[in-house]
């Protein structure tokens, strides 16, 4: 037992760093010298769940609980987790069970009325739900709004201009809005451009051109413009590729979202953006793009990023070489570029918990062969057999994803195969990894760039999520 204290001991040290990973490591040395120890497991549970590693700690939170079904912080680590992929009616079990054993802790009394709100919003939302609802346009009467004479920024005519966009640039670099008009303007412009589009775009490299993918930004505005300072802005001899999750947790989403925009509307044919797990409607109310919308413009503005987020292409083919997309690959063997080519994203607003969507936007690479649960408890793994024989089959070089940390900023896994890009440093101001960009030129060998996170005003990450969610994070 001395022994297993120790190691679990090393593990908090670790944690105390913010090196979750080792933490990890420790508390598995621990559990492996004594696996009958709960507070091991909810350690390793907590470390998971800074890790995102969702479906691993309520897997740790349940052994916790079957060792001793007493244990309060099991309970407690279960219902975060549970809470933080959007299963509600799992965790307010688990709330309810943590306030009957703990009646004066008032933190989890907070969280379990606010699980309850939660449910019942599921609920009223899922009622109200409806197929073919009217777009929030309908009655936006753009052409007669009015653009006041105290509105400071350059004005927008009907197509976007490079004087607009720096004036934009430098606008939210110094905590300024756009006026509004301009805002349903980019959007639904951009709605437009993007719905057009396939649900796999395919696109490729002339010679003389450069095509740069970034992985998850996540409302880091000051990181992207550090992107943009080291790899040169955006042009039609040199377009980039979004990889997914511009928005939530970093509190300057819709700076970000609304420059993206910007530059689609710009360079339609060279800049290309694909959906991740983060531009859909339940994660934005979860994590702070709704709050975000409505606090700095209005509900209608959310509303219609909800409806330019449902339109964005699920995955991009470059050079027939890459399928980027931004989680990954499926649960069957079967799939095949063509089924992406022919799946109509259009008939499916949110990808739901199951199906082709889901699995684009959810899936995470394994070291393992073949498939396993996924650590997220959202989705599965697939191992590097399982990206091998898509590869081969759909003759392509390799897989290209996001959706996850990488302490380098990116990773190349699989025997080459599958590669994660992140572009998010210093991720949530809690976590100590770099970003990273690929550069693609017309040989179509990856050029691997790494850099750090820069200063950014004094607003903490998930400013704009609700208050229960702030507490868990």
């Amino acid at each position: 037992m001395a022994d297993a204290v120790s190691l679990k001991n090393q593990g908090n040290d670790a944690f105390k760093q913010k090196d979750w990973s080792g933490a990890i490591d420790f508390y598995t040395k621990a559990i492996e010298v004594n696996d009958k120890e709960p507070s091991f497991y909810t350690n390793r549970a907590q470390a998971n769940i800074k890790l995102e590693a969702y479906g691993y700690a309520i897997a740790d939170a349940s052994k916790a609980i079957e060792i001793d079904p007493n244990f309060a912080k099991a309970y407690y680590r279960r219902a975060v987790a549970n809470t933080l992929i959007l299963k509600h009616s799992d965790a307010i079990h688990d709330w309810k069970a943590v306030v009957r054993k703990n009646p004066a802790d008032k933190v989890a009394k907070a969280q379990y009325e606010a699980c309850q709100k939660m449910v019942k919003r599921d609920a009223f939302l899922k009622a109200i739900e409806i197929a073919d609802a009217p777009s929030a346009a309908v009655g936006l009467d753009l052409e007669n709004m009015i653009v006041e004479d105290s509105y400071d920024g350059v004005r927008l005519k009907e197509d976007m201009t490079q004087e607009f966009l720096d004036d934009m640039i430098e606008r939210f670099k110094n905590g300024k809005k756009l006026h509004r008009k301009y805002v349903f303007q980019i959007i639904l412009a951009v709605k437009d451009l993007v719905y057009a589009e396939a649900t796999m775009v395919e696109t490729e490299v002339a010679p003389d051109h450069m095509l740069t993918v970034c992985g998850d930004t996540h409302g880091q505005y000051f990181d992207l413009l550090e992107i943009f300072r080291l790899n040169g802005f955006p042009s039609q001899k040199h377009g980039y590729l979004f990889n997914g999750d511009f928005v939530d947790r970093g509190s300057w989403s819709t700076e970000i979202a609304l420059l993206l925009y910007a530059y689609k509307m710009m360079y339609p044919k060279f800049f290309f953006l694909n959906r991740g797990n983060h531009e859909t409607d339940d994660m934005n109310r979860m994590y702070g793009f709704e709050g975000e919308c409505k606090a700095k413009y209005n509900e209608r503005v959310f509303k219609l990023f909800s409806e330019s987020f449902s339109a964005l292409p699920l995955a991009t083919l470059i050079g027939s070489k890459y399928l980027t997309l931004h989680g990954g690959l499926f649960s069957d063997d079967a799939i095949t570029l063509d089924d992406i080519r022919k799946l109509n994203r259009h008939n499916q607003r949110q990808p739901g918990q199951a199906g082709l969507m889901m699995e684009m936007l959810w899936t995470d690479p394994q070291t393992m062969p073949g498939r396993g649960p996924s650590k997220r408890g959202v989705g599965l793994q697939f191992g590097p057999d399982v990206t091998k024989r898509f590869c081969e089959k759909n003759g392509l070089e390799a897989v290209i994803r996001s959706h996850e940390v990488r302490m380098e900023g990116y990773e190349v896994e699989h025997d080459g195969r599958c590669i994660t890009v992140f572009s998010a440093p210093k991720y949530c101001d809690s976590t100590e990894n770099k970003g990273a960009y690929i550069n693609i030129e017309s040989d179509y060998k990856l050029q691997f760039n790494k850099f750090d996170a820069v200063p950014h005003p004094d607003i903490k990450p998930m400013a704009y999520a609700n208050n229960s969610m702030m507490s868990m994070m």
